[in-house]
């Protein structure tokens, strides 16, 4: 059987909505894309897709406070879920966000599997493993992305994939860990591969 693999480059915008209840039907297969408000979601996204602006990227952390769906074919979704955690956002609004994370996560069931991104020069904060212990709680395999690789050494980098996969072994999921720059397209490739394995159900059902 030959591998799949999507062009990322031919996702599209699919529909925004501000909650688990307003999302469209849970059919076919969902890539959840988490993170902390400034851990380079949406640019990300951006890089794997190879379109400048297909999910907005703000200076202001915080800004993607919708839950942002995009399609690359028919029944493969991508999913860019509120950034999580940061200050200056209001307490209830957080709140919020943090329960619809949970929700989402627990209840959607086409949702195969969940990236979780993180600055690599600030791993594994509370909220962050949070999301993971929902994940592996929920069955979901998780892909666990150093952003900003590109701020750190290759010897630093390689420094902090081994402290971090060493670090999430006590969660006892599916757990990988790698180093991402969008900026200097480190793991892009991975990310790819990661995610056609996600959808690969998809196609080898018909």
């Amino acid at each position: 059987m030959s591998k799949i693999k999507l062009n990322y480059h031919k996702t599209r915008f699919l529909t925004s909505a501000p909650d688990i209840r307003h999302l469209p039907e849970d059919s076919g297969i969902e890539i959840a894309f988490a993170g902390r408000s400034n851990a380079g979601k949406s640019t990300a996204l951006n890089a794997l897709t190879n379109q400048k602006n297909l999910a907005r990227t703000s200076k202001t952390p915080g800004r993607t406070q919708l839950i942002n769906l995009f399609e690359t074919e028919p029944g493969c979704k991508l999913v860019d879920l509120p950034g999580y955690g940061y200050a200056a956002v209001p307490e209830q609004m957080k709140i919020q966000w943090q329960k619809a994370l949970g929700e989402y996560l627990q209840k959607r069931n086409c949702l195969q599997g969940v990236v979780i991104l993180m600055d690599s020069r600030h791993p594994l904060k509370d909220l962050d493993q949070q999301m993971i212990e929902w994940a592996v709680s929920s069955n979901l395999p998780v892909l666990l992305l150093l952003t900003k690789a590109d701020k750190l050494s290759q010897s630093e980098r390689a420094k902090q994939v081994k402290m971090v996969r060493e670090a999430v072994l006590p969660f006892q999921g599916d757990i990988q860990v790698e180093a991402f720059s969008a900026l200097s397209k480190i793991g892009i490739d991975r990310l790819s591969a990661k995610l056609d394995g996600w959808f690969s159900p998809i196609f080898t059902a018909k």
